[in-house]
């Protein structure tokens, strides 16, 4: 006697199927949803809080002590300084970054592996271990108290992470898109330009946030490297009004400029968040 299967019995048998991983995957669960909620809320809880330290210390007399220039600081001139020092740190590491990538990915030559290696190698170089040779060079070649020269020691330690993230995201492109412009008759920089580099958008605009966001939020470079007050960035003159005469710290001040300092890199990050997050999963697979 031989059995007749059926399509009903078929469609039984993988319901029945369904359902029984569904409980063996319930009772194999780790922990329940409740205590992930949990660990969840404990989670925004400590993320949230210094936020809500930081906006409760803000009040409208700090921010009146904060534009007073009468000690020879001009907050509103200092956030012009910043935006001048972030946007041309941040051109600058990304054009580089983006030829430097392209190169590593699609126009490998004899050495590159090893090239790419010691890019990544700078990743372990301190900042303040280069900042003295740094100084050095910028009084020789005349950039020394320039804010020029502020942007190029930026742009320059933005480079390995910038260089990581595109060359990356130009290798997760397939390569028969570069191969049919060039068929078409497109040079190299032609298909990077016009083919590949839309494609890598979301590599791009994770290179610009994480370089705008360090050159913004830098404090070193432009206290060691500026002397003159007028072209102080926005975190070195917070520094300095926030402190009295006494080498006391006003933190009420502090924290009202460095909410100041906060409210630009929120909004242009939830500008680009979606693309930021794409490009960073882009960046670190290939």
């Amino acid at each position: 006697m031989t059995a007749t299967i059926t399509p009903a019995s078929t469609a039984a048998a993988g319901s029945a199927a369904r359902i029984g991983a569904s409980e063996r995957h319930s009772r194999t669960r780790l922990l329940p949803k409740s205590v992930w909620w949990i660990v969840s809320a404990c989670l925004a809880v400590l993320f949230l809080y210094p936020i809500w330290v930081m906006v409760s210390h803000v009040s409208f007399d700090d921010i009146v002590r904060l534009s007073d220039a009468s000690r020879g600081l001009s907050i509103v001139q200092s956030i012009g300084n910043s935006v001048f020092v972030s946007v041309t740190a941040t051109a600058v590491a990304l054009v580089a970054s983006t030829l430097a990538g392209y190169a590593f990915a699609k126009l490998p030559f004899r050495g590159s592996k090893a090239a790419f290696f010691v890019i990544l190698v700078t990743f372990m170089v301190p900042f303040q271990a280069v900042i003295t040779p740094l100084y050095i060079v910028l009084r020789d070649i005349g950039l020394q108290n320039n804010l020029i020269g502020v942007a190029l020691v930026l742009a320059t330690f933005n480079l390995p992470l910038g260089t990581f993230l595109m060359r990356n995201s130009f290798a997760a492109i397939p390569s028969s898109l570069e191969e049919a412009a060039q068929i078409d008759g497109a040079s190299a920089f032609s298909a990077m330009w016009r083919v590949m580099l839309p494609v890598a958008v979301p590599g791009l605009v994770s290179t610009t946030l994480l370089s705008f966001f360090a050159a913004w939020n830098d404090f070193f470079a432009a206290l060691i490297l500026i002397t003159d007050q007028k072209l102080y960035t926005l975190p070195v003159s917070i520094g300095i009004l926030s402190t009295d005469s006494q080498f006391g710290v006003n933190f009420g001040l502090m924290q009202t400029g460095v909410t100041v300092t906060v409210i630009p890199c929120v909004v242009i990050y939830l500008v680009l968040q979606r693309y930021y997050v794409a490009g960073l999963l882009g960046g670190a697979l290939k």
